[in-house]
């Protein structure tokens, strides 16, 4: 008999209390060993129009759903009485008799009540039948599209009225009653688009449960192991089932380097992590490596891809998964010896002491660190002539030939200083090993697959450049230039990754709430472009949920914001929410303590994150927008968005040249915009007045 559990289940466990969850998964244990266990208290479900429904006593108020025939048995729901029995009385297991795919289908019933209603004539007032007038009914959505079509998205037979009778106004609520493929077909096609997943014909005989879509919401459990490495962490419903618009990224050969893009929650890192393990599975002697920009977000990925290759252990032998500056710095000291890297102060030290002694020059420190981090040292310059005829990649401050002799006599001072001490910067590190690797019979790696790719640095480009070479398949980038956060925009084709034609947008969003989405995504244009031309569109975007709109408050000081902002927190966790389901950001260490206090005043145990430590089991997390990236929560506060902290006035008045102020603005919207997509259902977005600018685009 096939065991498996279905991702509604997975969800609903996820809303229990931590000891309702133990004795939730002690139960499943007990039917995946012996799902015939005479000590288990089967009930069938008289009401409900599935009669395969049965249910299975947790507690004494707990009910666990389950699907059961003769070959298999399905985890469905988990709740307390009533609301399991509802939720089961409600739903069918079909198999869709056209797509071919394992459903479950909504009961729709039509309760019609026969009402004699008098009519009485009674004339309106004059302005009353002139608004009434006004009032047109919204255009049916998807009155001529055909059935044939309709069906062959996914949409049930009985659900195609409702779906013909649909406007603007209720297909997001419509989309909740329907299959997932269903649901994104009609959002896709409401918004001008053409839906991804074309009708496919069923074959004959066919597992309605091998379906790609059936694939992404139904999981078969081997054995008793299996299922507790699926318990041991919240349902990554995307690490396991992949959508069929993502799946062809996954699978498909690049004659180039590729890249993925979508905004924040469309699934860029599963994508990434699926890659991985694809290109493992189909080149067998390959070694892959599977990075990102931090340790922290590299120590998510290596979780999440024990996860998804469970299965598979001999996968993870071949498949490095680690930060790209620890990749280097191992790389660089097997080839010459350990690395005494220059670290920020370091050079910051020595900038401020050279510009000293040098000519007057009209700019400041923060310029200094800029133009080195982002030019020279990232370029590995060594010479005057370099410098006056170098690229400035990103950098919009003009200078005169004058001005960078002027420069180049500090920078030189620093550069020959570290040399003499032996100091060497991870730019350093790269560039050496760019020019080191193509000399090797046999690269480190075949392939790498990069997440978050929007904040790679000048080096580490170059260095991924050689390392790929001209190899198919050796590249793979994911990434979301909205959520561009550390790194100046440079061009990528100039340093040899070239992404034109394998470059492509995933566009539905299964993690974060319409509501959440739509307003977060004022702070950025429709369309963003890299510097090489290529674009990434949000306008086509759809989320397949709803949830309630983002609060957006500005409070009249710091301790009304950590009132109000403690007061929903608190709200939060009395509708349910465990403490680790809740995260709260702030723009920069300075404004830490005002959301430490608004987490008091909720009476909830907290973490501060930072690079290295993840959230945390039984505590709210919080922290700076910065360490944001990777994370995601059911709940979001986001706070002390004042006036001069986001942008934060620091960076703006460092700006010695009005056209770099754009970068300083764009660079702080996506701070914001990375922040509050970390919330899937519920969002709050505050500050203090007069409040940061983008809180008006937020609301507007």
């Amino acid at each position: 008999m096939d065991f498996r559990i279905a991702d509604t289940f997975t969800d609903s466990l996820a809303r229990l209390t931590g000891d309702e969850q133990k004795a939730v998964k002690s139960t499943a244990f007990d039917l995946q060993l012996n799902p015939a266990n005479p000590g288990m208290s089967f009930h069938k479900l008289d009401r409900a129009k599935d009669p395969r429904f049965w249910s299975v006593r947790v507690g004494a108020d707990l009910r666990l759903m389950v699907h059961k025939s003769s070959r298999s048995l399905l985890l469905c729901y988990v709740d307390h009485h009533d609301k399991a029995y509802a939720w089961a009385e409600r739903r069918k297991l079909e198999v869709h008799p056209t797509t071919g795919a394992a459903q479950f289908v909504e009961v729709r019933e039509r309760v019609e009540e026969i009402r004699v209603r008098k009519v009485v004539e009674v004339e309106a007032p004059t302005p009353l039948r002139a608004e009434s007038a006004k009032r047109t009914p919204k255009p049916l959505l998807f009155a001529q599209t055909p059935e044939q079509l309709l069906l062959g998205f996914g949409v049930p037979a009985e659900w195609l009225d409702e779906v013909r009778g649909a406007d603007e106004d209720s297909l997001l609520d419509l989309v909740d009653h329907l299959p997932a493929e269903a649901g994104e077909a009609l959002l896709e096609l409401a918004t001008g688009g053409t839906p991804k997943v074309a009708p496919v014909a069923v074959a004959l005989n066919a597992d309605p449960f091998e379906h790609p879509d059936a694939l992404r919401r139904f999981r078969v459990v081997a054995n008793v192991e299996e299922l507790e490495r699926a318990f041991e962490a919240p349902w990554e419903k995307w690490t396991i089932f992949l959508h069929p618009d993502q799946r062809q990224f996954v699978q498909r050969d690049y004659n180039g380097p590729a890249r993925v893009s979508g905004s924040a929650g469309t699934g860029k890192t599963i994508v990434a992590l699926h890659r991985a393990a694809h290109l493992a599975r189909a080149n067998v002697d390959a070694r892959v490596l599977l990075t990102t920009f931090s340790e922290g977000l590299a120590t998510a990925l290596r979780a999440k891809l024990r996860h998804l290759i469970s299965s598979e252990p001999r996968l993870g032998e071949r498949i490095e998964v680690a930060a790209l500056d620890a990749v280097g710095l191992r790389l660089y000291e097997s080839s010459f010896g350990k690395a005494r890297i220059a670290t920020v102060a370091d050079v910051k030290a020595r900038l401020a002491k050279h510009r000293a002694g040098a000519s007057s020059s009209r700019f400041g420190e923060t310029f200094l660190l800029g133009e080195w981090q982002q030019v020279v040292d990232a370029c590995q310059l060594e010479t005057w002539e370099d410098y006056r005829d170098v690229k400035r990649l990103g950098r919009k401050t003009r200078l005169s030939d004058a001005q960078r002799s002027t420069l180049w006599s500090v920078f030189d001072a620093v550069r020959q200083e570290l040399k003499v001490e032996g100091l060497v910067s991870m730019a350093g590190v790269f560039t050496r090993l760019a020019s080191e690797i193509p000399k090797r019979k046999h690269p480190p790696f075949e392939h790498v697959v990069l997440d978050e790719a929007q904040d790679v640095s000048v080096a580490q480009l170059k260095f991924l450049a050689a390392l790929g070479g001209a190899r198919p398949n050796a590249l793979f980038f994911a990434g979301d230039l909205g959520q561009r956060i550390f790194q100046t925009a440079f061009s990528w084709k100039s340093l040899g990754v070239d992404v034109r034609g394998r470059s492509r947008s995933l566009t539905v969003n299964y993690r974060t709430s319409h509501q959440i989405r739509a307003q977060a995504d004022r702070l950025l244009g429709e369309e963003i472009a890299d510097v090489d031309g290529n674009t990434e569109s949000r306008k086509g975007t759809v989320s397949v949920f709803n949830g309630p709109a983002p609060s957006v408050r500005e409070f009249k000081s710091n301790s009304l914001e950590i009132e109000g902002v403690g007061d929903w927190l608190r709200a939060q966790t009395e509708g349910r929410l465990a403490p680790h389901e809740i995260g709260v950001f702030v723009r920069s260490a300075a404004e830490l303590d005002r959301a430490e206090q608004a987490l008091q005043r909720a009476g909830l145990p907290f973490v501060v994150l930072d690079e290295k430590l993840q959230s945390v089991t039984g505590k709210a997390s919080v922290a700076t927008m910065h360490f944001a990236k990777g994370l995601e929560f059911r709940a979001v506060a986001v706070m002390a968005c004042d006036d001069e902290v986001i942008p934060l006035q620091s960076r703006i008045e460092s700006v010695s040249d009005e056209s770099d102020l754009d970068e300083v603005y764009a660079t702080e919207r996506h701070l914001l915009y990375v922040a509050c997509t970390r919330a899937r259902e519920f969002l709050h977005v505050s500050g203090v007045s007069p409040a940061s600018e983008f809180l008006g685009d937020l609301k507007s």
